[in-house]
């Protein structure tokens, strides 16, 4: 095009600008209307339950192994040992070290869940100057996440607590091309190696997506319906007293929707990076929590 023909006519640079926005606020309403058919589009199949329920089975035999054994109680402590090496001095510069994982069967065969994708990620910090009551402390605290664990966090109540067990409610909020909001139940049990080795188990109940959330329409899909953006999560914590503060090491094993053909470049990115960075995320705000408490105190 003459861009000449621009300069000299403001008329047809106008009706220009009118196509390009017309063009604009049609993939606008297009992307919204696919946004709302995939938000209500998936439901949980027994198949990708029970897949993903063989996968955890398969991993907890080995996090049983590694809580019951002091010197490979850390997942990291079990790296070779240049790789350890590395991701010790990462820690100590105050960063996460973070890595996706896969378990396979006992014949080394993957374990599918047909429908679904699961996401297995395991991360580590360490807090310098902290003693294992401070780090329990803050994670412990579940009235107070939202606080603690925002932006992906944005309500959270402790249901009931008795010795080890707790019962609590997450509201989670995630953005990444669309948002989602769920709401959440989980059972989480604590136990001890010794009085310098923790860990805890927590494994949703109950995940139901919001729909207009925060708003006098707001309202709930039932379990296991709606856009299948979070199907089930399991997390895994170790903690661990030495070298002057606490390890904290969290593995997360999360069931989503699987992605639909050519839907990649929407809700791709939503499903495959939300849970490493709400890991990093999740790990970050413990060691900020952490040593807020020790500089208050």
């Amino acid at each position: 095009m003459d861009h000449r023909l621009l300069r000299g006519s403001p008329t047809l640079a106008y009706h220009l600008r009118v196509v390009v926005n017309a063009g604009y606020w049609r993939f606008v309403l297009l992307l919204w209307l696919l946004a709302a058919q995939i938000a209500a589009s998936a439901q949980l199949k027994p198949e990708t339950l029970e897949g993903f329920k063989r996968y955890v089975a398969a991993t907890e035999q080995r996090i049983d192994r590694q809580v019951s054994n002091a010197s490979g109680f850390l997942y990291l402590d079990e790296l070779p040992s240049s790789q350890r090496e590395e991701a010790m001095a990462k820690v100590k510069r105050g960063e996460i070290w973070i890595q996706k994982l896969e378990t396979r069967d006992a014949s080394g065969r993957a374990i599918p869940a047909p429908g679904g994708l699961i996401h297995h990620w395991l991360a580590d910090v360490f807090i310098p100057g902290a003693s294992m009551h401070d780090v329990l402390a803050v994670v412990q605290d579940y009235n107070h996440h939202q606080a603690t664990y925002q932006p992906d966090v944005v309500r959270s109540r402790l249901l009931s607590h008795q010795d080890g067990e707790y019962r609590i409610f997450l509201r989670f909020r995630e953005h990444k091309v669309i948002t989602v909001t769920l709401d959440t139940e989980h059972e989480v049990h604590y136990g001890r190696l010794d009085d310098a080795h923790w860990f805890s188990r927590s494994a949703s109940t109950r995940i139901a997506q919001v729909d207009h959330a925060d708003t006098p329409q707001e309202s709930e899909e039932p379990p296991d319906q709606g856009g299948g953006f979070l199907w089930r999560i399991n997390s895994y914590w170790r903690f661990v007293e030495r070298d002057g503060g606490v390890y904290v090491e969290c593995e997360s094993i999360s069931l989503t929707r699987d992605i639909p053909l050519g839907l990649n470049w929407l809700i791709g990115p939503f499903l495959t990076s939300i849970p490493k960075e709400s890991l990093e995320r999740t790990l970050n705000n413990t060691r900020v929590a952490v040593l807020a408490r020790l500089k208050h105190d």
